[in-house]
Parts: C-alpha cells; sequence; structure tokens
C-alpha cells in the first residue's frame, strides 16, 4: 500500500508500507530514513542540495552498488510480453503465468535487486493504469534494498504514431499524439516545441518516466539513413533552436512545482541529447565489411557543423536548468576524428571525443555520458540482428570493452542489464591504477547519476496516484484536440 506524509512548506514523502522504511523528524519535517540507519544523513535531507546529497549518497555506496547505477536496462515492455529478450513470471510465459500485467518480470526482479540496477528503459505499456502500478511496484521493491535508491524509468520518443521502429516502440495510445522530430521541424517554431516538450514532460511523469531519450539532433544528410525522420532535419542552425526548445520544455519546472535551479518533483524529465558525433552513415563500401553503419565520414570537412545542436543548443539553455541533464554518443566509429590519439573506435569508446572534446577543452559538459545500446555485447552472425555492436573494439573482451568505456570518461552502459562485466572492469583499473583511484572515478559517475534522480524529486515521492494519472492524460488530450 502507498502512502502519504505531507510536510508544511516541503515536499510530499511518498512511501509503500511494504518495504520497511521508518520516517526521522527535525526542526518540525519528515524526512524518510531510507537505509534504516536512524540518522538523518545529508542525503535523506531534503532541504540541502542535489549535488550535496549525491556526494554524500555517492561516498557510501559498496562498488557493487554504484556499478549498479551505471546500469542502463535493455528494453523493458508493460507487461515483460514483447522485444527480443525472454521474460518470465515464475518461471512461466506471461500467458501461462496468471500474473497481472503490472507484476515484475524474474528478471526485472532479479537485476533491481540482485545487480542494483536503477535505470530502465521502458516501451510499451498496456494502459497508462498499469504503466503506474508497475512503477509503484518497481519503486516499492527498491525503496527497501539498501539505501533506497528510487528507480530513474526512462522511454525512447512515444509521442508519434508509428512504433515499427525499436527506437519508437512505446509509440501510439492513451497520450496525446504529435509528429515525429522532423515534423516538429516543420513548424519552424522553437515556441511550438518547448510546448511539446511541456505536455510530453507531464505525461512521462504520468507514466512514471523522469528520464527521455530525446532529442535526437543529428545533422540530417542522406535521405537514405533510416533514423532520418527522428531529426529535426539538415539545418544546424535550426536545429540548434529547436533542440534548445525541446530540452527547456522537458526539463523545466516552475513556481511551486521547482524544487531546485528549474528542477523539479512533477513536471522536470531528464533529457539525454543525443548522438555525439554522428553523421547519417554515408555508404562508402569498403568502410561496411563488419558491419552495416559502423562508420561516420565528413566528406564535406563539416565535422564543426554537427557540434552546434550540443554546445550552442543542449548546453546553452534558456531557461534555469541550464543544459541537458545526459549526452548518448553514437554506435558510429567518427572515421579520422580523433586529432589526439588517432584511434577509429565507436563514439563512447574514443577518449578524444569523450574526455577531451566534450567533458574537457571548451565544453567542460558536465552531466551523464550514457553510451547507445549494446555496444558492449559481441556482434552478431548479420548485421541485421539486434545484438552488440562493438565496432572497433571486437577484439576486446565483453569485461575490457567497459573498462575501455570508464577510461574514456562514460557513467552508463546502455543496454546492459548484468553487474559482472563492470566489477570485472573495475579490478583492472585497481591493477592498473590503484582502488583509490578507481573508487573516485566510480564515484565521479555516480554522483552525475544520483543528481538526476535527487533533482526529479524521486528520493521524497516516486509513487503515483493511479487515478490521478489517468485523469491528467484525459486532460491532456482533451487539450489537443481543443
Amino acid at each position: 500500500m502507498i502512502k502519504y506524509i505531507k510536510n508544511s512548506k516541503g515536499p510530499t514523502l511518498g512511501y509503500s508500507t511494504d518495504s520497511g522504511i521508518k520516517f526521522l523528524k527535525k526542526d518540525g519535517y519528515r524526512f524518510k530514513d531510507l537505509n534504516k540507519s536512524g540518522r538523518l544523513e545529508p542525503y535523506k535531507d531534503w532541504r540541502l542540495s542535489a549535488v550535496e546529497r549525491a556526494k554524500d549518497l555517492a561516498s557510501k555506496l559498496f562498488i557493487e552498488e554504484i556499478a549498479g547505477l551505471m546500469l542502463y536496462s535493455r528494453h523493458q515492455s508493460i507487461p515483460a510480453t514483447r522485444g527480443p529478450f525472454v521474460s518470465t513470471y515464475s518461471g512461466s510465459t506471461f500467458e501461462d503465468s496468471n500474473a497481472q500485467p503490472w507484476e515484475l518480470s524474474d528478471q526485472q526482479k532479479e537485476f533491481l535487486a540482485t545487480d542494483h540496477l536503477r535505470h530502465v528503459l521502458i516501451t510499451t505499456v498496456e494502459s497508462p493504469n498499469v504503466a503506474a502500478k508497475w512503477n509503484n511496484n518497481v519503486q516499492a521493491l527498491v525503496e527497501g534494498v539498501g539505501f533506497g535508491i528510487p528507480a530513474n524509468n526512462s522511454s525512447d520518443p512515444r509521442h508519434a504514431s508509428d512504433a515499427s521502429k525499436e527506437f519508437n516502440e512505446g509509440a501510439g495510445g492513451h497520450i496525446s499524439m504529435w509528429p515525429e522530430s522532423l515534423g516538429l521541424a516543420a513548424t519552424f517554431s522553437p515556441e511550438v516545441v518547448k510546448r511539446f516538450g511541456e505536455i510530453a514532460a507531464k505525461e512521462y511523469r504520468a507514466l512514471g518516466l523522469t528520464t527521455a531519450l530525446s532529442p535526437q539532433i543529428d545533422i540530417a544528410t542522406d535521405p537514405r539513413w533510416y533514423r532520418f525522420e527522428g531529426t529535426f532535419g539538415e539545418d544546424p542552425h535550426l536545429s540548434t533552436d529547436l533542440c534548445r526548445a525541446y530540452i527547456d520544455g522537458f526539463q523545466t519546472s516552475t513556481a511551486d512545482a521547482e524544487i531546485e535551479d528549474g528542477w523539479g518533483g512533477y513536471d522536470s524529465v531528464n533529457a539525454m541529447v543525443k548522438h555525439w558525433l554522428v553523421v547519417d552513415q554515408v555508404k562508402v563500401d569498403a568502410m561496411l565489411i563488419g558491419g552495416f553503419g559502423k562508420y561516420a565520414v565528413y566528406p564535406g570537412n563539416n565535422f564543426k557543423e554537427h557540434l552546434k545542436p550540443f554546445t550552442e543548443g543542449a548546453f546553452k539553455l534558456e531557461e534555469k536548468t541550464e543544459k541537458a541533464a545526459a549526452v548518448m554518443p553514437y554506435y558510429t566509429i567518427s572515421y579520422d576524428q580523433d586529432q589526439v590519439n588517432g584511434e577509429n573506435v565507436g563514439n563512447s569508446y574514443n577518449k578524444y571525443l569523450i574526455q577531451n572534446l566534450l567533458q574537457g577543452g571548451t565544453y567542460q559538459y558536465d552531466g551523464v555520458v550514457c553510451t547507445d545500446w549494446l555496444i558492449t555485447a559481441d556482434e552478431p552472425e548479420t548485421v541485421d540482428q539486434f545484438a552488440g555492436k562493438p565496432w572497433g573494439v571486437e577484439d576486446l573482451t565483453v569485461a575490457e570493452r567497459h573498462y575501455k568505456l570508464l577510461m574514456a570518461g562514460v557513467d552508463q552502459f546502455g543496454g546492459n542489464n548484468e553487474i559482472e562485466p563492470i566489477l570485472e572492469a573495475y579490478q583492472m583499473g585497481v591493477a592498473e591504477h590503484g582502488e583509490a583511484f578507481m573508487r573516485q572515478r566510480m564515484e565521479c559517475s555516480a554522483i552525475k547519476l544520483l543528481k538526476n534522480i535527487f533533482r526529479t524529486g524521486l528520493f521524497e515521492n516516486p509513487y503515483l496516484d493511479e487515478g490521478e494519472v489517468v485523469r491528467l492524460l484525459e486532460i491532456q488530450n482533451l487539450w489537443q484536440k481543443v
């Protein structure tokens, strides 16, 4: 059962009676005793900043718990009946199990409780009511484990009508319908795009989603690219303006909904802008051996034009959140663009593109860097299979790929449910650099990841009122019809 405690001039605290947590009282306020220590440690104190709380909690976590934060799940449908990954309920298929659609699958329980995973990518949902119940079950489970870190559920774009593509699989039904990004770009209106972001963010939060794996701001120059329609088109200046408006709409909370620096617990959704850095795969036969779209090339010598939507848009917002919460590099090898090490490896693996260019030098980006999905897994036998894309590092083991990504500056591994390769990578780092160095390296990522959870209010209340969810989505759809 979900219950709530209201603070006068403070946040409402939501909790599950099944999680076993208790409450602390200080200065007339209530705080959730998430790790059941009986002490008001800084990470539990909602009066402190998200950064202060994140640093305190990161310092307390075991390496296994930090490694769990660095995981980002494979695609999860609710109920778990779709997609390329097998899911079971008490050892049976969903159809044979008599399980309710909002129950957690065996695999979900495993990666949440055993692997400490807290970032879940959701695709299709049976209904908003089912999504709300599933979210509450997830949050009740993790609230009673360890330090009580909530789940940060997320989605690829879901406001279009076409769900035929894996990166748009949540589309259609129960929420307002909008054009895909290329259609929004055809309005030439940042105001319209920002308004879309504001509406979409409310609907995401109603479904228990606090991170959007969007916007996709690759500059589209080749209409043969199968992700062309997910972009804002070919104009870097238009893409920059629309990217800025999109993220401002998704991330910004105002008035009573604001917690800190434009972030809030009801309206704000973390935006993960993608893809750093890519061009829509020009087809060069000599470069396609071993993987479809393995290389991105820049025949017009306009590499810097692809930076603008990030550096002038996503990293220079007009509203108070200032910059996109996260960045996703693409699978591709940005061919011959590494000006320091001369490496031709996938963008997430490239230390120059991540550490030197994105995080250092001019741009000083300090948000989360999350790989695209399954880049640490092995390649399939044929390029049309949904499987690993370890481009440029095919000869490394899975653990060695994780270690290379850590050393390149990556914070999170997309499409990885299992903790073991990260722990192996950690031990590789200890052997090479010592335990103090690797502990600091892991904590650096943990602070970024936790900050995105704190500033969206999940530590205080990750739960949904199922009736309110249905009412809100009905209002949103009615608004669109008007």
